[in-house]
């Protein structure tokens, strides 16, 4: 395994990386380009990125992978918690051999990252949130409920969805009881000093309008709790504000994505190319 991994040129490889008690599904397109790790949506795959993926194009190494239970052939386990999903992020760039990556991570994914960055500073060439990662005490008892009901009426309809990668083989009360656990650690006692603590270059890509079972404005006031996180951190910056949904973003602003990407990473602010 590589010690510095902005130098090394490993092969392109497709496989499954073995976690705990379960197997990720992960590609890695090898090169000697600086080590991208991209972080999924909650219930997401990493079919979500190829855009942002194309954007930047072959001068990097990009790394994706299904979270456990996601996608196609990740496997199933007894363990679904935010701690497990930061503990694979280092599962996965240890089996590829790259101790020093730029982490990417969307909705679900940004919060992945924050912590990720926050706890390994001298591992992270540099951090990019995409409309996630939001410090703000969205989850009051009233919203559990909501949560919980929204997955109940799902419950009929994710075994269709199962087979074909679009829906996790999770049950409807596990994805509830993950997105309850998001809603607590995105409170701002949390969250906010996750991000206070974070070190490296860091750029926030912000959509606009709602998220799949947010009402009205709830989402933009969620992205209202930015402000004073880049006043805290001036590592933290917001590098752009799109005109796409949360659950379009990847799609139709990839390129603004990708340019936050190339920001972070640029010599000045730390990375290396």
């Amino acid at each position: 395994m590589t010690k510095d991994s902005t130098s090394s040129n490993a092969a392109a490889w497709t496989g499954m990386v073995p976690v705990d008690d379960t197997a990720l599904a992960v590609t890695d397109t090898g090169g000697p380009g600086i080590p991208v790790v991209y972080l999924n949506g909650q219930f997401s795959t990493q079919w979500h990125w190829r855009r942002v993926i194309a954007d930047l194009g072959t001068g990097w190494r990009h790394i994706t992978y299904d979270e456990r239970a996601r996608g196609r052939k990740s496997k199933r386990s007894a363990d679904y918690s935010f701690e497990a999903a930061v503990r694979d992020v280092d599962a996965v760039l240890a089996a590829r051999g790259v101790d020093r990556a730029l982490v990417v991570g969307w909705s679900y994914g940004a919060v992945v990252a924050a912590h990720w960055a926050s706890r390994n500073p001298d591992r992270t060439l540099g951090a990019v949130m995409v409309d996630g990662a939001y410090p703000a005490d969205w989850l009051d008892e009233a919203m559990e409920r909501r949560v919980r009901k929204l997955f109940r009426r799902m419950n009929w309809f994710l075994p269709l969805l199962r087979p074909t990668g679009l829906a996790p083989r999770m049950t409807a009360e596990q994805m509830a009881d993950s997105n309850i656990e998001l809603g607590e650690l995105s409170r701002l006692g949390e969250l906010g000093p996750v991000l206070d603590s974070i070190t490296v270059p860091t750029r926030y890509v912000v959509a606009s309008g709602v998220s799949f079972g947010s009402k009205g404005d709830e989402q933009e006031q969620l992205r209202t709790s930015l402000d004073e996180v880049v006043v805290r951190n001036p590592n933290i910056q917001i590098g752009a504000k799109v005109a796409s949904n949360h659950g379009t973003i990847l799609r139709k602003d990839s390129p603004a994505v990708a340019d936050a990407v190339r920001e972070v990473a640029a010599p000045d602010h730390g990375g290396r190319r």
